[in-house]
């Protein structure tokens, strides 16, 4: 696994581990446990013998997209930390022999593919956006090429908005929220492709195991809601007041280039996991955010 150590990749190596599988986590640093392996994607360097070892490889690499305020530095970083660990993974796959191969490659990518689709449901099969996370996820997807031309089953995750109050989207809003001085971002219309960390750690270990799924997967809940609906349930469950709506140019002035992304209104639907008959156990808002807030 490559970003084990990340928000998503710690929780999906305890499961996994709870699940009776041995998780191999990749590291840019000197290993320092018996299940870790040095590698340096910048340099597109990875022993195959790491590969080769495996059933199935995930990665969850990449710098976050909120972490920091946007420049064009902080703009590269964040293509050439999903880019540079995707090739890799993938021209390693692809270099070894047919029977040394893992099964399937399961990559992170993000439901920003879609750019703003406004108030249209999209799935799977729409076409790429456009702004900067849709250029980056084309081409952090089409990375993936060379293991999937080599025969391996490659899953995308097109993930949407975890959620869960120790990071993701819930994370930095709930102290605003306590103290009653948040809101609405912009004019609230936006949609958010929420999904609880229950379901998603359960649409990943779904994914792994469905030897018939390949391509893109969103990965995200079956019920999307605006900015404005997301504010009022969150607000309700905390029993605080979510009055202050935060302006357009203030999110641009605090943001950067960031703003235009989380004022970005993308209505998305998990059509493939949903032909594949996926249980969702928070399909609606109201559960996903009372476990994410208690659990």
């Amino acid at each position: 696994m490559a970003g084990a150590s990340g928000f998503l990749g710690t929780r999906l190596v305890d499961r996994l581990a709870a699940d009776g599988h041995q998780v191999v986590r990749l590291v840019r640093r000197p290993p320092r446990t018996p299940d870790e392996r040095r590698w340096d994607p910048s340099a597109a360097q990875l022993d195959p013998a790491v590969v080769a070892e495996a059933d199935a490889v995930v990665n969850l690499a990449g710098s976050g997209v909120g972490d920091r305020r946007w420049n064009n530095e902080y703009r590269q970083l964040i293509r050439s930390s999903r880019v540079d660990t995707t090739s890799t993974l993938a021209i390693t796959i692809a270099g070894l022999p047919a029977a040394d191969r893992p099964g399937v490659l399961l990559n992170a990518s993000a439901v920003g593919w879609y750019g703003n689709t406004g108030d249209r449901v999209v799935e799977e099969d729409a076409p790429a956006g456009e702004g900067f996370l849709a250029d980056v996820c084309r081409v952090w997807e089409a990375a993936t090429r060379p293991a999937e031309d080599a025969g391996v089953r490659v899953v995308r995750l097109r993930i949407g908005l975890p959620l869960h109050r120790d990071g993701g989207l819930l994370k930095p809003q709930l102290l605003p929220f306590r103290l009653g001085i948040a809101g609405k971002l912009g004019n609230g219309r936006q949609w958010l492709p929420w999904i609880s960390l229950r379901d998603w750690l359960d649409a990943t270990v779904f994914l792994l195991a469905r030897d018939d799924l390949a391509g893109p997967v969103n990965v995200v809940g079956p019920n999307p809601v605006t900015n404005a609906e997301f504010t009022r349930e969150l607000a309700r469950q905390l029993r605080r007041p979510a009055i202050m709506p935060i302006p357009a140019l203030a999110l641009k002035i605090a943001l950067g280039g960031f703003a235009h992304e989380a004022l970005t209104s993308t209505r998305v639907l998990p059509g493939v996991l949903t032909k594949a008959n996926f249980a969702w156990t928070h399909p609606d808002l109201p559960g996903a955010l009372h476990a994410a807030l208690t659990e």
